[in-house]
């Protein structure tokens, strides 16, 4: 069977769905908190009444973060030679119980650091769960009974991500307030998200306040319809038709942003699963960060500020 890389739930995929055989390098695997030279706390406080500590672990040849209390921002600075003035805020996804910290993180950031642009990636607080990684596995099997996993309601997310919202918030505060330091335009500020990291990349674009994106991106995140103001950020969004949690729930998001007179590119991969960020594939959804790369260049944003 072919694998599907899907950190959104990769617990719920890797013990849940039948039939599924995942090699030893496929298991979750507990690993010690690693070095995050630069990481800043962003001052949104511990997350209230947090029993579980924040801990990591290894899968697929990656790195992922769980029971985050302390939100943090880890800046890639590019060279000052290659420097745009342009700026993006990286969320990295996982169902908002854990970060996919390597591949839609900190490999995200260098990967936008080498084409001139300062690249941050936010660790935001998430929703508790089990502080044992057996547990924890127990925990997803149980979320996700009845041999598939559950379509998430992106709505009923939404409304439960103000914790979150707040530390990226934080976070364009942080980058504006240093704007100088690292050489970011003030208005050149985007964000781009992964699955849970897209929802909330859309909910700081329409609710931030004053940290609203100059640009986002929504990579394999919710399609749903929804308002969009007239004033909505230019949007990139890139997904995999074989997607299990978005790929078959239609597109009204684009429409959404298309009514609303709002710049939007999309790209429909027909492969790549959920969760592919930046790992190494055949499918051509691979190529997804190339194509963001050209759309930013086709805004100037990656063409040197004034």
């Amino acid at each position: 069977m072919k694998r599907v890389y899907v950190p959104l739930f990769a617990a719920a995929l890797a013990v849940a769905l039948p039939g599924m055989a995942l090699a030893q390098k496929d298991k979750m695997t507990p690993i010690a908190t690693p070095a995050q030279p630069g990481a800043i706390e962003l001052g949104t406080g511990p997350l209230p009444d947090a029993k579980a500590a924040e801990s990591w672990h290894s899968q697929y040849g990656s790195v992922f973060a769980r029971n985050v209390t302390v939100a943090t921002l880890t800046p890639f600075l590019p060279d000052p030679a290659k420097a745009t003035g342009t700026a993006v805020v990286v969320a990295p996804g996982g169902g908002f119980v854990t970060l996919s910290m390597e591949n839609e993180g900190w490999d995200v950031a260098k990967a936008l650091a080498a084409r001139g642009v300062a690249a941050f990636v936010l660790k935001y607080r998430l929703n508790q769960s089990p502080q044992d990684l057996a547990a924890y596995e127990g925990y997803m099997r149980d979320r996700f009974s009845g041999g598939r996993p559950a379509r998430p309601d992106p709505a009923a997310m939404m409304a439960g991500i103000a914790t979150q919202v707040a530390d990226a918030r934080a976070a364009f505060a942080l980058i504006r307030r240093r704007a100088a330091e690292w050489h970011v335009d003030p208005d050149r500020i985007g964000m781009v998200g992964f699955s849970a990291g897209a929802m909330l990349t859309i909910a700081t674009a329409m609710h931030g306040g004053d940290a609203k994106p100059a640009f986002i991106g929504n990579v394999y995140g919710p399609l749903a319809a929804m308002p969009v103001p007239a004033d909505a950020p230019p949007m990139f969004v890139a997904i995999a038709a074989d997607d299990p949690f978005f790929g078959n729930g239609g597109f009204g998001l684009i429409e959404s942003w298309r009514t609303a007179k709002r710049p939007v590119e999309f790209h429909l991969f027909e492969q790549g699963g959920h969760g592919f960020g930046m790992y190494p594939k055949k499918t051509t959804s691979t190529g997804w960060f190339d194509e963001f790369a050209r759309w930013m260049a086709m805004h100037d944003w990656i063409k040197p500020a004034a």
